[in-house]
C-alpha cells in the first residue's frame, strides 16, 4: 500500500509498509514551513498499538530545527506506544544536524531503510 502527498513545494511524503513497519519517505527541505504535514504524517498512525516507523530521509537535502523537534516528538509518542522511530539513508549535512542534538543517539540512524527495518 502507497499513500502518495506532497505536503508543499518543498517536500514530499510518501508512506508504504513493509510488514507492521511503516516507512514515511521524505524528499526535499524540511524547514517551519512543512512541519505541520511532517508532523500529521510522522504522527498519524492510527489504531496501531505498537507504532513502529522508518523514516527514510536520503532525498532530504536540508533539516533544521523544526525537522528535529517534528522526529523528538514522533520519538517520543511511538516511545509512549511501546513502538520506536528509527531513520534512514540521511544525507551528510543532515546527518550532521542529527548528530550535533544527539537524535542519532536516542532513535538511531541506519545508512538503509533495510538496515533500519531489520528487527
Amino acid at each position: 500500500m502507497t499513500d502518495t502527498h506532497g505536503a508543499r513545494p518543498g517536500l514530499s511524503i510518501d508512506h508504504t509498509a513493509v510488514d507492521d513497519v511503516r516507512v514515511v519517505t521524505l524528499r526535499g527541505e524540511i524547514d517551519h514551513t512543512v512541519k505541520n504535514e511532517l508532523t500529521e504524517a510522522l504522527l498519524s498512525y492510527g489504531s496501531v498499538t505498537r507504532p513502529r516507523t522508518v523514516v527514510d530521509l536520503s532525498g532530504v537535502s536540508f533539516m533544521d530545527s523544526s525537522g528535529i523537534n517534528v522526529l523528538i516528538a514522533a520519538h517520543q509518542s511511538m516511545s509512549d506506544a511501546q513502538g520506536w522511530l528509527r531513520m534512514a539513508g540521511a544525507q551528510a549535512s543532515v546527518l550532521r544536524v542529527l548528530e550535533l542534538v544527539g537524535l542519532d543517539q536516542v532513535t538511531g540512524c541506519h545508512s538503509t531503510v533495510e538496515q533500519a527495518l531489520a528487527p
